[in-house]
């Protein structure tokens, strides 16, 4: 019987061509998108799950500030882990990590190594990483010991054992013995590293001070239900630590965050950047909507086409087929095709993986499509759009009764509500898709042209150590010769993104025990004028105060911090500030607001001051002869610098880094926009190429009867056209309420305008009219003596 369905289901497809065609391309469409979507959600979602104790595990939030202003970060001092093993019953054990980039030398090559990772000797009690070779236990009990991963191991010595070899790190060039090899690292892994440095190696582990916070704290709980009681405690005990530190005014605590829990739902970027759950949603629900459209198609085209099978079920069910078989029929026709745009999918995929990779920024690999859980996936996808897909039409058909369908009865009216219903959820779907294009292009717009308050454009990026450092004055003057070198200048960080965290304190507020949480970066005389940042009162540094040793004692402040003292810019300047309780300084300088995070977030108070270390070189070029001007840096660079390699990049592309996950977002939407208008015109060409052929005679006598070509195409037209004004009037505020919502997310946003929805519109209109008239011009121009030659 099954063998029989799928004979006929096979003649039915390749007689209808034309309709199988369109159907299966909207379907390969779908699902090919769906299995796509399917490998990044799951690459995402599986995120650190090879972890063994990934439950147990937190990562150690700091939450610190003054007179109840307080800010949180995800960094803490080298106190925090020691002292809550020791203190807290509920901690098995804990460790501390630090990533970097170092100059590493090693089997006779010199490279600019990145991801090294500084951590305890607990790193391999607390996470599953496998090891190839070496002793868990002991391989980082010591300072100088690293462990390589597979693939850094054959960089440096190739097919040598490289245990007992060692690996020279750091300007100085320390000795580091080689300990283990380490499997690569996954790449759905929130820790990255080519190489794992022994913590001890760096001498920072002191336990004198919380507040000197550079580093990630992960702790290991003896039970996965003690992370509630262990939150419970630490403001209590934070409070008596407070207490003995003598600063009353300063708050400082600590937040758990679940492991398992931070690449998707944290707000604070860890070593990987996190992919936030609400961008997810909108990429399921993105392919879930394609797929419906697809089904939209398929379906309106079996209803539309009841009536020249009509006949078929008339005969079967005259020939004893009961209603069950029947529907048993067009469903296996239904999941044929389905089957057909999976195996046509599956080597879709292969072909666009590097373009789908592109356009999200991952590491897929179209092998995954060979994981059971793929499969499974893929294998349900299939089934359940063959049984959406083929349900409804199924039981229209099956429910006809052959005496009045043999005798002639044509029943035109199956499905005639389902058709229009469905045309208008295609297009609100589009629609939808459109204006969210249209918003979210505005905003990412906004943020790559607002006016961030610095100048971005045409800056060269430069890290650099201890020993450029100190060669600075003829580094700078070098660089200068170059006509095309406008500015040099040496600071802590660039201004994309700038994070370290202090406490300012007036007098008054030294005298109360109180402050203000500032973000401070240490700058020299010429950032200003690389940067572009504009001076609102005072004056800028002078090259002596810029690089004074008595630390923080000529400072800047922007005009948000003003403010949060109290202070009009001109009062400011001269006043005493103390910056983390040191001997005060004094402000010098107002300069004006300018965004040194991303625009999720306020512009807070934040200070420049003078201090001896800088790890960022800035230069600033014209930009008319860019090759010319990157050669002389470079040419500059290996003159006078032979132990660290020239490495650079723009300013643009660390802004660009922040809004990663918006950009890929807007990629896909962009994307999937154009593709969901793509099917949803593919079924109305479908759908109105058959009603042209079922009015084909109508047509032949309107024209005997005088109508031209352009009443044919309006009279044929205006249904259609009027399905989508009743989509535009739908879609209009579920798209508004969308992108408000999505646009809360930000401080610094645009207003949606009211032209996005009208140009949406417009283009669903113009674009309809296209489509339905390619089919209408077509028939109003046959000679209607021949369509009415059978009559």
């Amino acid at each position: 019987m099954f063998a029989s369905y799928f004979k006929i289901a096979w003649r039915n497809l390749w007689k209808n061509k034309s309709y199988t065609l369109i159907n299966m391309a909207g379907l390969i469409t779908g699902i090919t998108c769906c299995l796509f979507i399917g490998l990044y959600i799951l690459h995402e979602v599986s995120f650190d799950r090879f972890q063994q104790k990934g439950d147990r595990l937190v990562r150690v939030i700091m939450e610190y500030g003054y007179e109840g202003k307080t800010e949180k970060d995800n960094y803490t001092s080298t106190k925090v882990m020691p002292v809550f093993a020791r203190t807290f019953a509920e901690v098995e054990t804990g460790v501390r990590m630090e990533l970097t980039d170092m100059i590493a030398h090693a089997g006779g090559k010199e490279v600019e190594e990145k991801n090294i990772l500084f951590a305890d000797s607990t790193f391999f009690r607390m996470f599953s990483f496998p090891v190839l070779q070496g002793d868990t236990a002991t391989a980082l009990n010591g300072p100088y010991k690293v462990l390589l991963t597979a693939s850094t191991a054959r960089k440096y010595f190739g097919n040598t054992n490289p245990i007992g070899q060692v690996v020279e790190l750091g300007v100085n060039k320390e000795i580091y013995q080689v300990t283990g090899i380490l499997a690569d690292c996954p790449s759905n892994s929130q820790i990255p590293f080519n190489m794992v440095v022994s913590f001890s190696s760096n001498g920072q582990i002191q336990e004198n001070t919380y507040w000197n916070a550079n580093y990630t704290t992960y702790l290991l709980l003896k039970n996965n239900k003690l992370r509630n009681q262990l939150q419970a405690k630490i403001p209590g005990f934070m409070k008596k630590e407070m207490g003995q530190m003598n600063d009353p005014g300063a708050m400082l605590t600590y937040h758990l965050e679940p492991f398992n829990s931070i690449h998707l739902h944290s707000t604070y970027n860890g070593f990987v950047p996190g992919t936030s759950i609400t961008y997810i949603y909108i990429i399921a629900a993105v392919a879930l909507l394609l797929l419906c459209i697809a089904c939209f198609t398929y379906i309106n085209l079996s209803t539309a086409r009841s009536a020249e099978r009509s006949r078929e079920v008339g005969i079967r069910k005259v020939s004893g087929a009961g209603k069950q078989q029947i529907v048993w029929q067009f469903l296996i026709e239904s999941v044929i095709l389905c089957l057909a745009a999976l195996l046509i999918s599956a080597g879709m995929i292969y072909l666009l993986m590097p373009a789908f990779n592109q356009l999200t920024g991952s590491q897929l690999q179209a092998s995954a499509l060979f994981t059971p859980s793929i499969i499974i996936y893929a294998l349900s996808l299939v089934v359940v759009t063959g049984l959406l897909a083929g349900s409804y039409p199924a039981f229209i058909l099956s429910a006809f009764q052959p005496v009045k369908v043999l005798k002639g009865f044509n029943p035109k009216t199956a499905g005639s509500w389902l058709r229009p219903t469905l045309i208008v959820f295609q297009f609100v779907i589009s629609i939808v898709l459109i204006i969210s294009t249209f918003v979210v292009q505005q905003q990412l717009h906004y943020i790559q042209n607002t006016n961030l308050g610095y100048n971005r454009d045409q800056i060269v990026v430069l890290p650099m150590d201890r020993q450029v450092r100190k060669s600075m004055s003829v580094l700078k003057t070098a660089l200068l010769a170059s006509p095309d070198v406008r500015s040099v200048s040496a600071a802590t960080n660039a201004p994309t993104q700038i994070g370290g965290g202090y406490t300012a304190q007036t007098n008054e507020m030294q005298a109360k025990g109180g402050g203000l949480s500032v973000t401070g970066i240490i700058v020299d005389e010429d950032y200003l004028t690389t940067t572009g940042i504009k001076l609102v009162a005072g004056r800028n540094f002078t090259q002596a105060e810029a690089f004074d040793t008595n630390a923080r004692m000529h400072l800047m402040l922007n005009e948000t911090a003003v403010a949060a003292l109290g202070w009009t810019p001109e009062q400011a300047i001269n006043k005493p500030l103390y910056m983390n309780n040191d001997q005060p300084g004094r402000v010098q300088a107002v300069i004006k607001d300018f965004h040194f995070s991303t625009l999720h977030n306020p512009i807070g108070p934040l200070v420049f001051f003078n201090d001896v270390y800088r790890y960022t070189l800035l230069v600033k070029i014209s930009g008319a002869n860019v090759s010319q001007t990157i050669a002389h840096l470079q040419k500059v660079w290996k003159s006078q610098f032979r132990h660290r390699p020239f490495n650079y990049h723009f300013l643009d592309e660390d802004y660009n880094n922040m809004y990663q996950a918006e950009l890929r977002t807007g990629r896909i939407v962009n994307t999937f926009s154009v593709i969901a208008l793509v099917l949803a015109c593919m079924g109305l060409l479908g759908l109105s190429s058959y009603t042209v052929y079922q009015r084909t005679k109508e047509i032949g006598i309107r024209k005997v009867l005088g109508a031209t070509l352009t009443d044919i195409t309006a009279l044929l037209s205006k249904d259609f056209l009027k399905l989508v004004l009743i989509a535009i009037v739908t879609a209009t505020p579920i798209a508004w309420y969308a992108m408000h919502k999505w646009l809360q997310q930000y401080v610094y946003r645009i207003h949606i305008s009211w032209w996005v929805f009208a140009l949406a519109g417009a283009g669903a209109l113009v674009v309809t009219l296209l489509t339905v008239s390619s089919q209408t011009i077509k028939a109003g121009r046959q000679n209607p003596v021949k369509t009415l030659k059978a009559e």
